[in-house]
């Protein structure tokens, strides 16, 4: 499919799929949707010294990066797994410069290693963030009781409807620890009814800039 690096109304870059009309991450700024979702209504709800966080959709490896940032401040200690079945290449993320839209120069190497790691390895990019990448379909997930945090950052239902049913939070459920949480960007009904009909107990929060609201599912 013919892709092409997009400013964001932030500033930020991202990869936009023409043949989709979408995008990897908001229009309306790449980075400020990745820590708004992802960070402050994700990341930040834990206080533990380690956790452990599955990622749907590694793409860009910009919640990766953003998380390894925000993690030193935290004092916390990350396990990483992100899944992506078709990887970005060297010439797109070279194009979207995050660490330098990021002021995060410190962390260039960092991130280097990040998408050159081995697939299906878990690699220590720093002391306290251990990253294994795992190119697979997401449909084919099937771990249990592992994960405290989901960073469920899949392309959106209009264009892959397959990936917001009950059958793939059901797996979602299922590979939380219990307490766990998954946060989205999505705040369609018909995702929200289909996290609460596999037993997540589901908020909607103040969206992003350009979205409304989003979503945050709970496991009790």
């Amino acid at each position: 499919m013919k892709r092409k690096i997009i400013t964001t109304s932030d500033g930020s870059k991202t990869i936009q799929i023409l043949d989709w009309d979408e995008q990897y991450h908001s229009k309306h700024g790449a980075v400020q949707e990745a820590y708004h979702v992802f960070i402050k209504h994700g990341l930040n709800c834990f206080h533990n010294t380690q956790v452990s966080i599955l990622e749907i959709g590694f793409g860009t490896g910009l919640n990766a990066l953003i998380t390894w940032i925000e993690a030193e401040n935290l004092t916390l200690k990350i396990k990483y797994t992100g899944v992506e079945a078709y990887p970005v290449n060297e010439e797109e993320l070279k194009a979207l410069d995050y660490c330098e839209i990021l002021n995060a120069g410190i962390y260039k190497n960092g991130f280097e290693k990040m998408h050159q790691s081995t697939w299906n390895q878990a690699i220590p990019i720093a002391t306290n963030f251990i990253l294994e990448k795992q190119q697979k379909d997401f449909e084919t997930i099937d771990d249990e009781n592992k994960y405290n945090l989901i960073y469920f950052d899949a392309f959106g239902a209009r264009v892959q409807p397959h990936l917001w049913t009950t059958e793939m939070f059901a797996k979602m459920f299922k590979a939380l620890k219990a307490s766990g949480i998954l946060v989205t960007y999505a705040a369609k009904g018909s995702v929200r009814r289909a996290m609460e009909a596999v037993g997540f107990v589901v908020e909607r929060l103040p969206g992003p800039p350009g979205k409304r609201e989003m979503l945050r599912a709970s496991k009790p």
